[in-house]
């Protein structure tokens, strides 16, 4: 009878050590750290001395508690390093985070562990001043009918925005007028033989704007690419696009527009082709189109003029979040009519507009 019972107990006890086991190697299977779903963000005004908050972001595996710091990036948002003893949730913008930006990373915690996600870099980091221009700015690129110039701001306090204003002037650079270019770079006109050109800089931050000016460049002169025949029509120095084949391609050797102010006011944008002999090609087909697509409108591909110039409007749509210091990137192509659109003489660029709420 013994022996019978000690069989049955030591039945028992196995049966409930292997229970035991199964339950520990369940309870570890659940076993699981938090993770992110979704970022945190960084609400609030980018200016110094404003206090900004950053959210928790979302997360899986039910988290029990939150920790917080913070890390002042460069302009780029790289190269970022903690700033000391800020471990709260809101942060308070100070003299060394101008024209710099910032960066929250939030910890997640729970019985299992911690896992940690970090925001995206906010905008640049404004003063409590105007912008100041302190160095002016200039113009790279050769004056010649047909080339592109591309401007450069200088050096601004205050991290502001920028806006580009090109003008044509008289030959000594003065009595200038506005071109109606916009954006950092501008395609060199025929209406510009004989003349000089300056690109006006107006920076902008929440405390205001001020304007600086570029000195003139030399005189414009004709392209030595040639040209002048092929019936461009109305008086234009451009070459149909009938005369342009391989192994001489397109080149899309210009771009300005007007900024994205808001969701009414058209951008338009001017995109010059020219050829790789340097001539300014009329009939070409050029399409727009905003990367990702849906956040600005579509056009229809736009044929260049007698000049080599495609003037096409767009307008950004709701998908588009309108924030200071940003841009839209756009897909350009220029092609020739007929040509397959992804071989012949054509030829792609990505370019940038900037949005400047207003």
């Amino acid at each position: 009878m013994t022996s019978r019972f000690q069989r049955t107990r030591g039945t028992l006890l196995a049966l409930l050590a292997a229970t035991l086991t199964g339950l520990v190697a369940t309870t570890a299977a659940f076993a699981a750290p938090p993770r992110s779903t979704s970022p945190p963000t960084i609400e609030g005004t980018f200016r110094e001395g404003e206090t900004v908050r950053t959210s928790n972001g979302l997360w899986a595996n039910d988290p029990t508690s939150f920790t917080y710091r913070w890390q002042r990036c460069d302009s780029n948002g790289n190269n970022c390093a903690t700033i000391g003893g800020e471990t709260r949730r809101n942060y308070r913008l100070r003299g060394g985070d101008v024209g710099r930006t910032i960066v929250s990373l939030v910890t997640a915690r729970n019985a299992d562990g911690s896992a940690t996600a970090n925001s995206r870099p906010t905008p640049l980091i404004s003063d409590n001043n105007a912008p100041r221009n302190t160095k002016e700015p200039t113009i790279s690129g050769t004056p010649v009918v047909g080339g592109t110039l591309t401007a450069e701001p200088g050096t601004w306090t205050g991290a502001p925005t920028f806006r580009y204003v090109w003008r044509q002037c008289d030959a000594g650079g003065s009595a200038c007028t506005d071109t109606g270019a916009r954006g950092n770079s501008y395609g060199v006109r025929s209406a510009d033989l004989g003349r000089t050109l300056r690109v006006e800089v107006t920076g902008t931050n929440p405390r205001g704007s001020s304007t600086a000016i570029s000195n003139a460049t030399a005189v414009v002169r004709a392209s030595g690419g040639g040209g002048g025949g092929g019936g461009g029509g109305g008086g234009g120095t451009g070459v149909p696009v009938s005369s342009v084949s391989l192994p001489d391609r397109l080149v899309i050797s210009g771009f300005s527009s007007t900024p994205i102010r808001n969701r009414t006011t058209p951008i338009t944008m001017r995109i010059r082709v020219s050829d790789t002999r340097g001539r300014l090609v009329s009939g070409v087909l050029v399409l727009a189109n905003a990367v990702p697509f849906g956040r600005v409108t579509t056009a229809p591909e736009t044929a260049t003029d007698s000049n080599g110039i495609a003037t096409i409007s767009v307008r950004a749509t709701s998908r588009l979040e309108l924030r200071r210091g940003t841009a839209v990137q756009f897909f350009l192509r220029a092609r020739k009519p007929g040509d397959d659109i992804l071989a012949g003489v054509s030829s792609r660029r990505l370019v940038q507009v900037q949005i400047i709420p207003g």
